[in-house]
């Protein structure tokens, strides 16, 4: 009887436990919390794209637009905290808001921050047709009127975007306060705002203008980093070099649900790691207008919460928080 019980139980164990791994990621999904064309969008298309052979099927990607990433964070600590499918794609603002309470009671501890897509860093960028030239013609106008140019990006005030177009007024001696800033809802609506004529100044990623090069559409002036990127972006000076000390990296990523079980984490991690092995991978990001950053598990969590840390020290400084 005992052989036939301990028999029994192994197949239903083998019946009930199996397929609940083997469905642990049945549905990929990528959650950009924001409208489509815009960084969120470019960071799921990398996961996209780059996990394609790591799953069975194809990755879905859903658009969550609301408050640069507040809706989808709520979401992911409501009703999909335990979510083994889905992953939802960050950056060094999201960062920024759980540093400076954009996110209301949502923070770094909040989420498990899963994997990096890569580093990206800001840009200054007008219409093709702008009147500003150069980087030095923007900043001339600024310096004479700083209220005279409207400015916009991806974000309300306090944002990681407004905090790249302040960083710039600041390079100047001009008091951020004084600009004309309009905050759209995401990189996207951003670029609108700008071929429409609604801003004159999009202060945005160097990332997503890879598929505008060559367009005839907009200009960046300037790349916020501290050296000129490789191609396709080695014409485009740096703010730094031009003389402004003006410099915001980025990383783009993902996160999950923080209860998520470890098993699905763990999935995602290894489907990373597989990825970041390949040159597809490496092909990939380069397309997408990213330099390589491949950090997952552990130790990308550690690190992205380390960062949030130090952001709340510059948001101290800045004001933006006591």
């Amino acid at each position: 009887m005992t052989f036939f019980r301990t028999t029994a139980a192994l197949l239903f164990a083998s019946v009930v436990i199996t397929p609940a791994f083997a469905q642990e990621i049945d549905r990929p999904e990528c959650v950009a919390p924001a409208k489509p064309g815009g960084g969120f969008d470019l960071t799921c298309r990398i996961a996209q794209q780059g996990l394609e052979k790591q799953f069975d099927g194809p990755m879905q990607v859903t658009f969550m637009p609301g408050g640069i990433g507040a809706v989808a964070i709520n979401l992911f600590n409501t009703t999909r905290t335990d979510d083994p499918n889905a992953i939802v794609a960050f950056s060094s603002g999201s960062l920024l808001n759980m540093a400076t309470g954009k996110y209301g009671q949502w923070g770094a501890n909040d989420v498990r921050f899963l994997a990096t897509a890569g580093t990206d860093y800001g840009a200054v960028i007008v219409r093709d047709d702008s009147p500003y030239k150069t980087l030095e013609d923007l900043m001339k106008a600024l310096k004479e009127n700083p209220g005279g140019i409207v400015m916009g990006a991806g974000g309300s005030v306090g944002s990681q975007d407004w905090m790249k177009a302040a960083i710039l007024m600041k390079s100047e001696g001009l008091n951020p306060r004084q600009m004309r800033y309009v905050a759209f809802d995401g990189g996207g609506d951003a670029i609108a705002g700008l071929l429409g004529g609604s801003i004159q100044v999009y202060t945005g990623d160097v990332g997503e203008m890879v598929s505008h090069l060559g367009t005839g559409e907009m200009r960046i002036l300037a790349a916020m980093s501290d050296e000129r990127l490789p191609a396709p972006f080695a014409d485009i000076p740096t703010a730094k070099e031009l003389g402004y000390e003006a410099v915001w990296p980025i990383v783009r990523g993902f996160y999950m649900g923080k209860a998520v079980p470890d098993a699905a984490y763990n999935k995602w991690v290894e489907a990373f790691q597989a990825a970041y092995k390949t040159d597809e991978w490496a092909a990939l990001v380069k397309d997408k207008g990213l330099l390589p950053l491949d950090l997952s598990g552990k130790e990308m969590d550690a690190d992205m919460k380390k960062r949030v840390e130090r952001m709340t020290g510059i948001a101290k400084e800045a004001g933006l928080i006591e």
